[in-house]
């Protein structure tokens, strides 16, 4: 048995006659960063990361590190990436990693040509297929430990620099794994998941790999005193882990995910067996609480009437997701725009996140300020009457739910639900965020008096409203 399996069968035997899975809430990037980085220490096997986007910035140069020295002492690393995040410079880091013995790196649905002017050709001639993505976010440790959730790896999910993504990461072990485990294989195995070294110019070079590795060593040492390695050691998780007493929330838990073969199938279907046919059930059978936070949030014709119906049969109905100055993808708003009056018509209540935010958030979060001037919510999450939670990578909108993949966690837990309505509560409160309501003109009113998008300046409001006229919210 690893370290890990031997400290987690114990209490997975102790707890729930061994069904129930260990829950721990990772809702700063701090705490986030400190859990991969632990697992990657802990690891004796495998390590297994599926993500969309993967930045060779100072978080994602720390991990990697981490990565690499796990490899050194044996442990068997798969990095599988989808395409659409890997880029010239990227592409190299991450063929890098591939050049290690124990360390094999995958590109989920890759275009075919590497560079920027051949990729936008591809785009053009081959829409239908490369606009289709992998969202998917797990990082598993030994098939014991996995962390889910909205988190890709790259410095604005983990607290530094001027963007500051509000999200939220859970971290599970016990039975929850091997769930994690077995969606990870279906997508490592499935066609479109492509070894890097098949893609053209990555053919694995050893000579290469020193200095490459040299060089990361060189930049990482660099980072062991900054700022944000200080940060980390005064983040909660961080002190728990040296208190040993780490607190987690035991209980039932499934792992539900799109089959990659969703790609195959025409943008806009329909499927019992996608994610979002699947955590429906839920919201349907809530009775008295619904909460969503989707920074992305387009729910179209359809979904007006469901949170309408939900309001008729007395469920309290809230939703929270970014503000146009906070959002970073405008786009998005202009889909989201024209579905406001008639959610608030029908007794749902809508928040969005200031963009102002971060600072406030991080004052909480740790003893050491770090990076960010602006936020923008990212995490995505829904709770059911506060007795169950899901949270994971997918949006409410027609590309998460029609388009790409995506994969999270359902966990039957009160107190777990608690925690994420209580994170709900601080990122909707008047601090960090405008609730959106009906002015007595019939127009809509934000907190503070605004009447028109708060904070947003001019071009985005203009922009916004222009494209929100357009047909475009299946490409969104």
């Amino acid at each position: 048995m690893t370290r890990l399996e031997r400290w987690i069968a114990p209490r997975v035997a102790a707890n729930g006659a061994g069904t129930h899975s260990a829950f721990r809430l990772l809702p700063t990037g701090l705490d986030a960063f400190v859990a991969r980085a632990v697992l990657i220490e802990l690891a004796e096997r495998t390590l297994d990361l599926q993500y969309y986007i993967f930045h060779p910035d100072k978080t994602g140069s720390l991990i990697v590190d981490r990565l690499i020295a796990a490899a050194d002492r044996g442990v068997r690393v798969r990095v599988l990436l989808d395409d659409w995040g890997t880029l010239d410079k990227k592409d190299e880091s991450v063929a890098g990693l591939d050049a290690h013995p124990k360390i094999e790196v995958r590109l989920f649905n890759p275009y075919t040509h590497r560079s920027g002017l051949h990729r936008l050709g591809e785009l053009l001639t081959s829409f239908n297929r490369v606009n289709r993505r992998m969202h998917n976010k797990q990082f598993i440790a030994d098939g014991i430990a996995t962390i889910l959730g909205g988190r890709n790896i790259g410095d604005e999910y983990f607290g530094v620099g001027e963007l500051d993504f509000q999200d939220v990461d859970v971290l599970g072990a016990g039975p929850v794994a091997g769930q994690s485990t077995a969606s990870f294989e279906t997508y490592w195995n499935s066609q479109f998941a492509v070894p890097i070294t098949q893609l053209g110019k990555f053919a694995p070079d050893p000579a290469v790999f020193p200095v490459a590795r040299a060089q990361l060593r060189d930049r990482c040492d660099g980072l062991r005193d900054s700022i944000y390695e200080r940060a980390l050691r005064e983040s909660h998780l961080a002190q728990d882990l040296r208190a040993d007493d780490l607190h987690v929330h035991w209980a039932d838990a499934r792992v539900i995910a799109d089959p990659p073969e969703k790609l195959t199938q025409p943008a806009g279907t329909q499927n019992d067996t996608y994610l979002g046919g699947q955590i429906s059930p839920y919201a349907r059978a809530a009775r008295s609480d619904l909460l969503v936070v989707s920074p992305y949030f387009v729910p179209r014709k359809t979904g007006v009437e469901f949170f309408a119906s939900r309001r008729e049969d007395g469920v309290s109905v809230r939703v929270l997701t970014n503000s146009l100055a906070a959002t970073d993808v405008w786009l998005v708003h202009a889909g989201y725009m024209k579905y406001r009056r008639p959610l608030l018509e029908r007794g749902v209540r809508l928040y969005e996140l200031r963009p102002e935010a971060a600072a406030a958030t991080k004052r909480r979060a740790s003893k050491v300020t770090i990076g960010s001037s602006r936020a923008s919510l990212h995490g995505k999450t829904f709770v059911f009457d506060r007795t169950s939670v899901f949270i994971g990578s997918v949006n409410l909108d027609p590309r998460s739910l029609e388009q790409n993949t995506e994969v999270g966690v359902l966990v039957s837990s009160p107190e777990l639900a608690a925690e994420v309505a209580a994170l709900f509560d601080r990122w909707s409160s008047p601090e960090l965020a405008y609730e959106v309501t009906r002015g007595a003109n019939g127009g809509l009113q934000w907190t503070g008096g605004y009447t028109e998008e708060p904070e947003a300046g001019f071009w985005r409001p203009l922009g916004a409203k222009l494209f929100s006229h357009l047909p475009i919210d299946s490409l969104i």
